[in-house]
């Protein structure tokens, strides 16, 4: 099971003011914001932003570690995860985009569309590109 929840860390700016907030897990995400209120909702961004970076580069994406004290979990938003896992078990499995168009029945245009972080994928699409790689998603609310 892979959960995309990342510890961040919220580091008071003596100079400026306000919090800087970094991830250990996802170096290059990083923002900052006036109020703990603030830095939640601005690292939700960040993080997305980062990961979508590292889908578009084909870079890894690192499993989220555990919390430790002090930190903040910060939840990659719902879309960005299915897209991230059906990201990373393509390329656990090394399957290709033109392998998974074949097996959904779909053009490979719209197979890329899936794994593009701006493009607005339905869920259930690509619940089902997971499915025919093996895999479920499960969602919890907290």
């Amino acid at each position: 099971m892979r959960e995309f929840l990342y510890p961040a860390r919220f580091t008071p700016d003596k100079k400026d003011g306000g919090y800087v907030v970094t991830f250990r897990d996802i170096p290059e995400a990083i923002t900052q914001g006036e109020t703990t209120d603030e830095c939640l909702e601005e690292a939700a961004g960040a993080l997305q932003a980062a990961l979508e970076g590292r889908i578009m580069s084909d870079l890894d994406i690192p499993k989220a570690s555990k919390l430790k004290r002090g930190e903040h979990s910060i939840a990659v938003p719902v879309q960005t995860a299915l897209k991230a896992a059906l990201y990373l078990e393509m390329r656990k499995t090394g399957i290709t985009r033109v392998e998974l168009a074949r097996r959904l029945r779909i053009d490979e245009k719209e197979a890329r569309r899936m794994l593009d972080p701006h493009h607005p994928t339905k869920a259930d699409r690509l619940e089902k590109a997971l499915a025919v790689l093996g895999r479920h998603a499960e969602l919890r609310v907290a």
